[in-house]
């Protein structure tokens, strides 16, 4: 069986999270893409070989030809686009976040598990050897009893227009890079924090540039520091404390162009390096077996109602206040 994708908009996002992916992934084949502007539909199809262009996302959703759909939609449909996407019968790898809120995200997962689809999030860096390394050491116990765990998730986006500043598409660092920051911090310390305080600079209402938040999980607690804008420019990292080390990870999204696991303990340290192959391709891959061969994985709705809960307190706690869903 051959799993055919259409995607929702020609995102920015999509050749690197799913178009380049298909091409090196067996059993995988992106048929399809609908977009708002049709000229840019038609342009993003010649560009990356794309068979069928279609006039509406409705229009793609009906099309029989397509088992699946990438929603790499602004934030604030997400939540909308799958669920007209699982009613179509199709199954959906949905950019992350997952929908603009908590409730949001309750009632989509909801109405996925009353029906037979697949719907993963794109937390894309879950996939790759990199983390399950690192996930392979803790659970060995190489650093004792985990006590501390700190993500920093920073990269610059000096753009004002862009979709990722506008309150109305659920936008903001938190919800952007953020959530990776949240959800890395949630894998490594295998624990759903609290939210003890938090603190957020804006660049317009509403609108957080740079946010961080001090996390608690009974006996581990941390940090969370994520930013679209701020002098850390670039960093991308995440450190472990345990009773008996620490383990670094550094560049765990992008793993790719350079990756640096660095494990200290009494007996020693050392540093690893994972494949350079990218976070994307093991995505697609897993995606793929969930889908044909029904096999399990991570980054389930149940886990996006974690992670919106905690992105929600955040917010709570900066006087910003959670994201609302978009109008469609």
């Amino acid at each position: 069986m051959t799993l055919r994708i259409g995607i929702l908009g020609a995102a920015r996002i999509a050749p690197a999270a799913c178009i380049k992916p298909a091409r090196h992934t067996d059993g995988v084949e992106v048929v399809a893409i609908a977009a708002r502007d049709q000229a840019k539909a038609r342009a993003f199809a010649t560009k990356h070989g794309i068979d069928r262009v279609h006039a509406s996302y409705a229009d793609l959703l009906a099309d029989p030809e397509i088992d699946a759909v990438y929603n790499p939609l602004p934030n604030g449909l997400h939540g909308a686009w799958t669920l007209r996407s699982i009613d179509a019968g199709k199954h959906v790898l949905c950019e992350k976040p997952f929908t603009a809120n908590a409730a949001e995200a309750t009632m989509v997962t909801e109405q996925i598990e009353a029906q037979d689809r697949v719907v993963m999030e794109a937390f894309h860096y879950r996939y790759h050897p990199m983390m399950r390394s690192a996930l392979e050491v803790i659970a060995r116990g190489e650093l004792g009893q985990i006590t501390r765990v700190d993500t920093t998730m920073c990269i610059p986006l000096p753009l004002r227009n862009d979709i990722r500043y506008q309150l109305d598409l659920a936008g903001g660092s938190l919800m952007d890079i953020g959530c990776y920051a949240v959800h890395l911090w949630r894998t490594l310390a295998g624990a759903e924090p609290s939210v003890v305080s938090a603190e957020a600079k804006t660049l317009s209402a509403g609108i957080d540039r740079w946010t961080s938040a001090r996390f608690a999980a009974g006996e581990v607690e941390g940090t969370m520091t994520c930013a679209l804008l701020s002098s850390s420019l670039l960093r991308l990292s995440a450190k472990v404390t345990g009773t008996e080390g620490t383990m670094s990870l550094f560049n765990p999204l992008g793993p790719q162009a350079y990756n640096r696991t660095r494990i200290r303990t009494r007996s020693g340290s050392r540093v690893e390096h994972a494949v350079r192959i990218p976070t994307y391709t093991f995505q697609m891959a897993a995606f793929r077996d969930a889908v044909i061969d029904g096999a399990p994985f991570p980054t389930t709705p149940r886990d996006a109602i974690a992670t919106m809960s905690i992105i929600d307190a955040v917010y709570e706690a900066t006087g910003l206040g959670p994201r609302q869903p978009s109008a469609t």
